[in-house]
């Protein structure tokens, strides 16, 4: 079966997007420096911040969405971008203690 074209071509690789609400209730919580420092920051080529409206975490703010990856990130500081760049974006790693717990569900088996 050697030289037959497949059916579907693999899907060309998303090119991955730092989603940052800019939101009333996330701003109040200041995601404005949020925003700032992922600006600032030194990412990996692709990688792409947009600001965003209401993500609907209003809750848990200020919040981070990561597409294509959909990890979504809570009470995000200016001082957690360094790490999500690096541990996340760089090495592919979500960082554990920033998920947003509503959509990252994780369960502790006890003993």
């Amino acid at each position: 079966m050697t030289g037959q074209i497949p059916d579907q071509l693999p899907p060309e690789p998303q090119p991955r997007c730092v989603w940052v609400c800019q939101h009333q209730s996330c701003q109040r919580q200041g995601s404005e420096q949020v925003l700032a420092a992922f600006m600032g920051a030194d990412l990996p080529e692709g990688v792409t911040i947009i600001p965003s409206g209401c993500l609907g975490q209003c809750s848990t703010g200020p919040t981070v969405r990561i597409t294509p990856d959909e990890i979504w990130y809570y009470r995000i500081q200016p001082s957690d971008v360094p790490v999500i760049v690096e541990q996340h974006l760089k090495q592919g790693t979500p960082v554990q203690h920033k998920l947003n717990p509503r959509i990252h569900l994780s369960f502790v088996i006890g003993h």
